[in-house]
């Protein structure tokens, strides 16, 4: 990727469609909406924008925008100045750009027109479409190209040198045309002194009778103008009409964020199987066993073990931890210097300080646990009384027995002991031993009687 262009003399305006009712999703929200890697796809597109610091972002809506809205209002910092326009009717992908030109009254820059459901475009990529518009030759716009592996009903761009000589939509496109393997993205970049003439003249007489984008090349053309193409990779252009295609797309996310992480110095023993975010950070020699699930908002630090099947969201593990297998760490989860959370323990709001050791089949919700505390198998803390959640607080090289109850809120003090299977409700002091428990009582014979009785019962029945 290349660096946000900061440096640049012009500045430009990115202009995103979002105006399709996505039908094809089958589904109540909004299709830009749909995540990769945890993240809105709009979302996704807006900060790679960010990434190259636009004067302006706008994003075009048509149904759904009520939710559109809130995602673009929800985004705060840069994200925050992005302005939402109206595109309705919905007349082509021409007349959706038109409905910008009020917002961007006055701007005298570059324009790039990006679509909300093609979420993997690169920053690098966005660069050199405004890198082109600029060159020497001062093309009239510069149009995204790519060649995928089946060309389906893509429009088709005959090009020669890098400049366009007719672009078609394939539904208008003659069989020699459609032979051709190079492929329109739809997205473009354009001077807004010429873009906003240029969509004046687009009509709709096609097969479609809409008002395609795509046509303004071939009116600048017709000017004496042409238009210049770069090319991009299948995948960093795919776009997202259907479940199907929103799992392709979050399949070829994935697999490159693998080889990121791989390529950083981490061991992931079966990638295809670990799914990360797209805010994960994970450290050095860290090792990724089968079957890992990172959820938004994880960090790892070096030499981190995860071993299978654990799921981590909103949690940060420090160096030297060592997860799972089969644990959960939940939202406000940390996971200190060497510390050790084994099989089927879950965390929630919950910290395990340097050297401390839940093993097994533990709950710790709202809690501290201090450093070098072990916390036997089966303990909880109970964090919540139906209506309030309450802290538990365990110190430093506290033991805390088998099958144990901590009733919150409440504090173990440091190297204190609570013996297996109490119920603790009060404050155990430092060093202390805190039993919770029924007495035990033991009558000789009673077993081998009730056996007898039982048995003459089950006879004589």
């Amino acid at each position: 990727m290349l660096e946000p262009r900061s440096r640049r003399t012009r500045p430009f305006a990115a202009i995103i469609l979002a105006a399709g009712k996505g039908t094809r999703m089958k589904s109540d929200l909004h299709k830009v909406l749909h995540p990769i890697a945890g993240r809105p796809m709009l979302a996704h597109l807006m900060a790679t924008v960010e990434e190259l610091g636009p004067a302006a972002e706008i994003v075009v809506v048509g149904a759904g925008r009520e939710q559109v809205e809130r995602q673009v209002a929800s985004r705060g910092g840069d994200g925050a100045a992005a302005k939402v326009v109206l595109q309705e009717p919905q007349l082509g992908t021409a007349h959706a750009v038109q409905q910008a030109e009020s917002s961007l009254g006055g701007f005298d820059g570059d324009v790039l027109i990006l679509y909300g459901d093609v979420p993997l475009v690169r920053a690098g990529t966005m660069a050199r479409m405004l890198d082109r518009l600029d060159g020497d030759d001062r093309p009239a716009a510069v149009v995204l190209g790519f060649r995928p592996e089946d060309p389906l009903a893509y429009g088709r761009i005959d090009a020669e040198d890098g400049l366009i000589r007719k672009m078609v939509e394939y539904k208008d496109a003659t069989p020699e045309e459609r032979a051709i393997t190079l492929c329109n993205s739809g997205l473009m970049a354009v001077r807004s002194r010429d873009l906003w003439p240029l969509l004046a003249q687009v009509g709709n007489d096609n097969a479609a009778r809409e008002h395609y984008l795509p046509d303004i090349v071939m009116l600048a053309l017709d000017d004496g103008r042409p238009s210049a193409v770069i090319e991009a990779e299948a995948w960093e252009v795919a776009g997202v009409n259907s479940r199907a295609e929103l799992a392709k797309v979050e399949a070829e996310w994935q697999r490159r964020r693998r080889a990121q992480a791989m390529a950083e110095g981490a061991t992931l023993v079966a990638p295809d199987s670990v799914w990360f975010s797209h805010d994960t950070r994970i450290g050095r020699d860290v090792v990724v066993e089968p079957n890992v699930f990172f959820g938004p908002g994880v960090s790892i630090a070096d030499r981190v073990t995860i071993r299978g099947f654990s799921h981590l969201e909103g949690a940060h593990v420090a160096e030297g931890a060592e997860i799972g297998p089969y644990a959960r760490l939940r939202p406000g989860a940390e996971v200190g210097e060497k510390a050790r959370v084994g099989n089927f323990v879950e965390m929630k709001k919950a910290s395990l300080a340097a050297g401390a050791k839940a093993n097994h089949l533990t709950y710790l919700g709202d809690a501290e646990v201090g450093e070098g505390a072990n916390i036997g198998a089966g303990t909880i803390t109970c964090n919540y009384d139906g209506f309030f959640k309450s802290r538990t607080v365990i110190g430093a090289g506290a033991f805390i027995g088998s099958n144990s109850a901590l009733v919150a809120p409440v504090t173990i003090g440091e190297g204190a002991i609570v013996a297996a299977g109490s119920v603790v409700t009060r404050d155990v002091p430092a060093d202390a031993l805190a039993v919770a428990r029924g007495r035990q009582e033991e009558r000789p014979g009673w077993a081998a009687r009730f056996r007898a009785m039982m048995t003459a019962r089950k006879k004589a029945g």
